[in-house]
């Protein structure tokens, strides 16, 4: 219906000003309730959307229905950053579920505000510091803003104070001060005003700085100063004084420093004590062509911008026997071969080592002192010439030799005058330096490496994993130290690649197999192995006889075959004299044994012989029973085990290797044509036949074609002859009532029953096929191979009704006929209608006897029926 408007006085418009604190009140509005709403207002005035997106306003209630909307103080209003209108939905309902909602406008208004410091005078006190003797000039840039961006109007007080303020803030000094004479300080009031004269103030210090205007002067009259070298950091070396005019009668604060700072001497900036600040050597550049040391020393009587005055000094550095002899390196490495001649120089040691101090009186030195193990081989020519010799000969293969490689030799290197190291070396004690000289007496690939066997045999079962270790060869070299020694196969044009075949670490000598081995193949690998010292080689042969194991599967032919057997088969009987030959290159034909692992039920079928030949035989062991029920399946598919463990005995057959080969056969039993003679009406066996062949048993629809063919004109003359015979012997199904084939030996109501007699026949036709000549449909047997034309307007006959004629199926792509069995695969409805089928039909009253085509078309009907379900 009609929405009824709930809230009173909106929708509206309002204002309010900018910067209003949190609860101002921005409007007032009421909410009348219908009359139907006893309750009142369900939900109360509220703000459901703003435009734009606010939190600036709330709703309050004043009492009853009675409400405004005010202001939140979050955010706080502000007319120069935020939008200038606000637009909020206020929606209520009340009791009865009436809902209202309208919009009140609320425009923000602006205000004026006093104007704000900006910069340092915004957040602190400013502080000014200004020097004495600094003529007027602008001291500091006030910085203010009005909210409205008004033009604002700067000033300051006391009015009596030596500055003054421009337009634009800045405040200039209007006079030259004296330190001495004027204020120290002084406190500016800085005011700033807006057009309308709201105003805000901020304070200002102003400091006067002093300065100094006497220069200083020194009081220290001496100006050569001499010292030893090596003295230790903070040594004095002159206490340097001054006095400035301006202290009067008080201590005076000065600063001393150097000029151009020297790194050997300081000076202490507030006494002027002049010490040692780093080390003073006299033996090295520039003190070791110029031992003066002259520097500036500065007074002032101002860190910085003050008046100062400089006096130059000089200092003598006196040389001292402070320096040991050095070599460099320190330590020698040399190298000479073993069997090196006596008397043969190895080093001259003077050319390596020198003393750097200046005087000549303390920079001779001596060699002293060779020692170490095995020195005796060695001697210095004399301590002034630090030349090392060789004494003796050393070999390295020799038993009397320490097999000591390297020969490590010491020497002593020291000043002969008296040394002075305490105060560059405060802890050097033995006033000489140690030479380590290290002789390596280099080797000599003397002796080729020597095999521990002129030859190697191993022996290796050939199914070994690739890559296990055969074997291992080893070499020794007679020269010391060992060398490392390589192994390697070696490959020789004629004698075959064995690097395929074997691997040999190149350091152990490990013998490791690359490809798997093959006694049958080859029985025996012969190869060169090398071993090497990087410089002389030696070889040696390596034998690998290959053991046999038994690890060839037995493989039989046929795999795979196909069987078919008359269910009546006598039992002993070889099944279509089928025969299997197994062979296996590395068993006796003697060592092989046959069994049926699988699909053998009733263990109607055996091998003979079961073992010790290479050939078996199939044999029906027993007798097929499915009118018991003891057997119920028409085909056998048995997986035949061939083992090749005959000869071996229980004992070792635990850890005998067997190996199996398989065969595989499928079995069909055909059933015996069946033969009834009842007095009941409509007596009907049907048997169902299906053959079924593997796509790997190709020439088995390929021996059935050919044979067909070859046969072809033989059977259809065969079967022209026999028509005729046929003909007599089976009439029409249409003459009902007509003499029987056969007489019954006793007939009862012989106006109320018609007996039919089943003619026993050898041939079974279980097939039928079009003559692509005639286009005729004719009749065969499987079995035989015996044909006979098909009338095609004939009923089905009582013997013709014991065969269904099985369809040719696709097997796998191949055009293979299949004749339907009844099999272990049939459902079990099936099983039954066709257990049924066999039954005798149950007896008709008086007329309605049946002919013998209406009983076969009544069991035709049945099979349709049966197929269809």
């Amino acid at each position: 219906g009609r929405r009824i408007q709930l809230l009173k006085g909106l929708p509206a418009t309002s204002t309010v000003e900018e910067n209003s604190a949190a609860g101002v009140s921005v409007y007032n509005f009421n909410v009348t309730a219908t009359p139907l709403a006893s309750g009142g207002v369900a939900i109360l005035p509220t703000i459901v959307n703003s435009n734009p997106l606010t939190e600036a306003f709330d709703i309050e209630s004043k009492g009853g229905l009675e409400y405004r909307v005010v202001t939140t103080g979050n955010p706080v209003l502000d007319y120069e950053t935020m939008p200038k209108s606000f637009d909020l939905q206020i929606f209520v309902e009340d009791t009865t579920g009436r809902t209202d909602l309208n919009i009140l406008t609320i425009q923000v208004t602006d205000k004026n505000e006093h104007p704000v410091f900006q910069g340092n005078m915004a957040i602190q006190t400013v502080t000014i510091y200004v020097l004495e003797g600094t003529p007027p000039q602008r001291i500091y840039q006030v910085e203010a803003a009005d909210p409205e961006n008004a033009k604002l109007k700067y000033s300051l007080l006391p009015a009596t104070a030596p500055f003054s303020i421009t337009e634009s803030g800045a405040i200039f000094s209007t006079e030259e001060f004296d330190y001495e004479k004027d204020p120290h300080c002084y406190f500016l009031n800085i005011t700033v005003t807006d057009p309308d004269g709201l105003n805000s103030t901020k304070t200002v210090n102003i400091n006067i700085i002093n300065i100094n205007d006497e220069r200083p002067y020194f009081t220290t009259k001496q100006r050569i100063y001499r010292i030893p070298e090596e003295q230790s950091p903070g040594t004095i070396v002159a206490n340097i004084t001054a006095k400035d005019p301006d202290d009067g009668d008080s201590p005076s604060r000065l600063f001393y420093s150097i000029q151009s700072p020297d790194r050997h001497f300081s000076i202490n900036p507030a006494t002027g004590v002049l010490q040692v600040s780093g080390r003073i050597d006299r033996d090295a550049l520039p003190l070791r062509l110029h031992p003066n040391i002259s520097l500036v020393v500065r007074v002032e009587d101002s860190p910085s911008s003050g008046h100062a005055s400089e006096m130059e000094i000089t200092i003598i550095v006196d040389d001292i026997n402070d320096n040991p002899p050095e070599c460099s390196p320190s330590a020698f490495r040399k190298e000479a071969n073993e069997n090196t001649t006596p008397g043969t120089f190895l080093v001259d040691l003077r050319n390596y080592c020198k003393d750097i101090d200046v005087d000549p009186s303390n920079n001779q030195f001596s060699f002293t002192g060779l020692s170490g193990f095995g020195s005796n081989n060695f001697a210095l020519e004399s301590t002034a010439s630090g030349r090392l010799v060789m004494t003796g000969t050393i070999d390295l293969e020799n038993s009397a030799n320490p097999g000591v490689e390297v020969y490590t030799l010491t020497v002593r290197v020291q000043d002969i005058a008296h040394p002075n190291y305490s105060s560059k070396y405060p802890f050097y004690i033995s006033f000489h330096n140690i030479i380590y000289i290290y002789i390596r007496i280099k080797p000599v690939n003397e002796f080729f490496p020597v095999f521990s066997n002129l030859s190697y045999v191993f022996s290796v079962s050939e199914i070994t994993k690739v890559g296990s270790s055969i074997g291992r060869v080893h070499a020794v070299d007679k020269d010391w130290p060992p060398s490392v020694i390589t192994y390697s196969i070696v490959a020789r044009a004629g004698t075959g690649d064995y690097t395929n075949i074997f691997w040999i670490s190149p350091t152990k000598g490990d013998v490791r197999i690359l490809a798997r081995l093959d006694y049958e193949t080859t029985q025996k690998h012969i190869f060169t192995v090398e071993a090497s010292d990087q410089e002389k080689s030696t070889t040696a042969s390596v034998t690998v006889n290959v053991l046999e194991v038994n690890d060839e599967e037995p493989v039989c032919s046929p795999n795979f075959f196909s069987l078919q057997i008359p269910v009546s088969l006598a039992v002993g009987t070889n099944i279509n004299g089928f025969r299997i030959e197994c062979q296996d290159r590395d068993s006796d034909p003697r060592s092989f044994r046959y069994f049926i692992n699988e699909g053998n039920e009733n263990s109607h079928f055996i091998f003979s012989p079961s073992a010790g030949s290479n050939i078996s035989h199939l044999i029906l062991a027993s007798r097929f029973d499915y009118e018991s029920g003891l057997d119920t399946n028409w085909i056998y598919s048995l997986r035949v085990h061939i083992t090749d463990d005959n000869l071996v005995s229980a004992r070792d057959k635990t850890t005998h290797l067997i190996k199996t080969g398989t065969v595989t056969l499928s079995i069909r039993v055909i059933p015996n044509p069946t033969t009834a003679t009842t007095t009941t009406p409509g007596f009907t066996v049907v048997t169902r036949r299906e053959n079924l062949y593997s796509p790997s048993a190709w020439y088995v629809p390929f021996v059935i074609t050919l044979g067909s063919s070859l046969l072809l004109g033989l059977l259809g003359y065969l079967g022209l002859l026999l028509l005729p015979r046929l003909r007599a012997r089976c009439p029409p199904a249409g003459r009902a009532h007509g003499t029987p084939l056969i007489n019954s030996a006793a007939k009862k109501k012989p106006k109320e029953e018609v007996v039919v007699t089943m003619t026993k026949l050898n041939t079974v036709f279980d097939g039928e096929a079009r003559d692509p000549v005639t286009g005729r449909m004719y009749e065969f047997s499987t079995r035989s191979g015996a044909r006979r034309w098909k009338k095609s307007n004939e009923p089905l006959q009582p013997m013709l009704a014991m065969q269904v004629t099985s369809s040719a199926t696709d097997n796998s792509g191949q055009g293979t006929e299949r004749a339907e069995a009844p099999s272990k695969e049939e459902p079990s409805e099936k099983r039954k209608e066709l257990t049924a089928a066999t039954k005798p039909a149950p007896k008709h009253s008086a007329g309605q006897s049946e002919t013998p085509g209406r009983a076969g078309l009544r069991l035709q009907k049945q099979k349709e029926e049966s197929e269809d379900r």
